[in-house]
């Protein structure tokens, strides 16, 4: 995971974001219905990552760590939590774009989007993980 975040494996990123605005991102292999169900929050959330409070640097590791957690575990769909960067000041919102930045560059990351605003609007976001790789060999009789 930290090989692939560091790695450019999608160009161009989305542009930095504004205070109170949506990210939104879908991969070549998701569906719009897909997608948009998602951003209707119609998936069950498996788990959540709060980064409220954290250094940009920091929250970048605890996120890796946590998306690499999440698909050794083969969750489907996971919150990230990382605030509407209201008291950023001019710098905007670092973990926002932050979040954008490194979800984007994760080859195991379908597709995300800021949550619904009963769960947290644009100061989280819903992300949807690539499945396990299912073992390959035969059953036994």
């Amino acid at each position: 995971v930290l090989a692939e975040s560091l790695a450019d494996l999608r160009s161009p990123l989305a542009p930095v974001v504004e205070p109170g605005e949506e990210i939104l991102f879908r991969g070549p292999r998701i569906s719009e219905q897909v997608f948009r169900r998602l951003r209707r929050g119609e998936f069950r959330v498996d788990a959540e990552l709060d980064l409220h409070g954290l250094k940009a640097e920091q929250a970048r590791t605890e996120l890796r760590s946590f998306i690499a957690a999440a698909l050794a575990e083969g969750l489907r769909v996971v919150r990230v939590i990382h605030g509407k960067g209201l008291r950023s000041g001019n710098r905007g919102p670092v973990l926002r774009s932050m979040v954008n930045d490194t979800l984007q560059r994760l080859a195991a990351v379908l597709a995300f989007a800021s949550a619904r605003e009963v769960d947290g609007g644009s100061g989280a976001c819903l992300v949807l993980l690539q499945r396990p790789a299912r073992a390959t060999g035969k059953r036994g009789n």
